[in-house]
């Protein structure tokens, strides 16, 4: 039997705010909760961690998906890469620039981009744009 989960796209304002949610959904019984790193949500949805079972299936279902696509969209995506690019020892200024430069030329993903990239990465996860 396929679990399924419900992401509520309309908690979701900004980056921070959808880490909440996936919390909220997977980590509720957990005494630690995922940071705000795209690694950690592909780790997660590896299974094994929180309430998704390693290797099981699973049905996502977001609603409100359009909103979330705007709230982490290209204004989201900019402040996070300009946050990283104050933090030269932690991450590769030249590649958060070089990311910067394709989002603002409209040629680089979003951060809603990257987190769908990171969803259909998981053969064993269908996610329903709801």
């Amino acid at each position: 039997m396929t679990a399924t989960f419900t992401i509520e796209g309309n908690a979701i304002r900004d980056i921070q705010s959808f880490y909440d949610e996936i919390n909220r959904l997977f980590m509720a019984n957990e005494d630690w909760e995922l940071g705000p790193s795209l690694d950690a949500l592909n780790d997660l949805l590896y299974g094994g961690i929180g309430t998704l079972e390693a290797g099981k299936p699973v049905r996502i279902v977001w609603r409100d998906i359009e909103r979330s696509r705007l709230a982490l969209g290209v204004e989201a995506t900019r402040a996070h890469l300009r946050r990283k690019l104050l933090q030269p020892k932690t991450y590769d200024a030249r590649r958060m620039a070089k990311e910067l430069a394709a989002l603002d030329d409209g040629s680089g993903p979003t951060y809603f981009d990257t987190i769908i990239e990171i969803f259909a990465q998981h053969p064993h996860i269908e996610l329903v744009a709801a």
